[in-house]
C-alpha cells in the first residue's frame, strides 16, 4: 500500500506538572503535544512514526472534521500504548517507532487534529519527548491496467475455444494430420527390405549371375 506524507506543525509541548514543583519531588511526568495540519483538507490517518526519546506511554486523541454546525470533539484513538516495558530502565528509551491505522481504537479518517500525550512515571529521566514524529496518509491508487478481455475472461474448460479468424478449425487439421499418418504408414510397409539390381558379391561382380540376365 502506497503511503504520503501530511504536512504538519508540532506545536510546543506542553507540561501538566506531578507533585509540587516547589520541591526536589516535583517534575513534568506528562507531556501534551498537538499536531496540526494547515492547508491540509480532513484525511484518513494511515500511519504515525517517530523516534522515542525517553517517553514511557503514549495516549492518541484525534479531532475529526464534522457536518456544519455540529461542534468536534476529541476522540481516543490510542491509550497508554507502551514504549518503555520498564520505566526505569533503557529498553526502548531510543527506539523508531511505528503505528499503524489498524492498531487504532476508533476511527481516523477526516482528521483534522492530533494531541500526543507523553507519560514518563521514573523520575530517573530528566526529560522525555518524541522525535522525528511523520503522519502519513493513504497515497494515490494506482491507475488500473487495462487487460485484453480474453485474459481478464479466461474461457472456461468446459466450453469451446474461440475461433481467431483467418485460421483453419483445428479439429478439421487434427483430422487430416492422422491421415497422412496413416498414409505414410502405408507406404513404409509395402516398401520391400530387398535390393533389387544389385548382383555384386562383396564388392565383386559374380559373371555367372551377370549372364543369366
Amino acid at each position: 500500500m502506497s503511503r504520503m506524507l501530511v504536512p504538519c506543525h508540532v506545536k510546543s509541548t506542553v507540561a501538566l506538572q506531578v507533585g509540587d514543583m516547589r520541591t526536589s519531588q516535583g517534575r513534568p511526568g506528562v507531556l501534551v503535544v498537538d499536531v496540526t495540519f494547515p492547508n491540509v483538507a480532513p484525511f484518513e490517518l494511515l500511519e504515525i512514526t517517530f523516534k522515542n526519546y525517553y517517553t514511557a506511554f503514549l495516549s492518541i486523541r484525534v479531532r475529526h472534521h464534522t457536518p456544519l454546525h455540529t461542534p468536534s470533539k476529541w476522540v481516543t484513538c490510542l491509550r497508554d500504548y507502551c514504549l518503555m516495558p520498564d520505566p526505569h530502565s533503557e529498553e526502548g528509551a531510543q527506539e523508531y517507532v511505528s503505528l499503524f491505522k489498524h492498531q487504532m481504537l476508533c476511527d481516523v479518517s477526516r482528521v483534522l487534529e492530533l494531541r500526543l500525550i507523553l507519560r514518563q512515571p521514573s523520575p530517573l529521566w530528566l526529560s522525555f519527548t518524541v522525535e522525528e514524529l511523520q503522519i502519513y496518509q493513504q497515497g494515490p491508487k494506482s491507475p488500473s491496467l487495462i487487460f485484453p478481455k480474453w485474459l481478464s475472461h479466461p474461457v472456461s474448460s468446459e466450453q469451446p475455444a474461440p475461433r481467431l479468424e483467418g485460421l483453419p478449425d483445428p479439429s478439421r487439421v487434427s483430422s487430416e494430420v492422422q491421415q497422412m499418418w496413416a498414409l505414410t504408414e502405408m507406404i513404409r510397409a509395402s516398401h520391400t527390405s530387398t535390393r533389387i539390381g544389385r548382383f555384386d558379391v562383396d564388392g565383386c561382380y559374380d559373371l555367372n549371375l551377370l549372364s543369366y540376365t
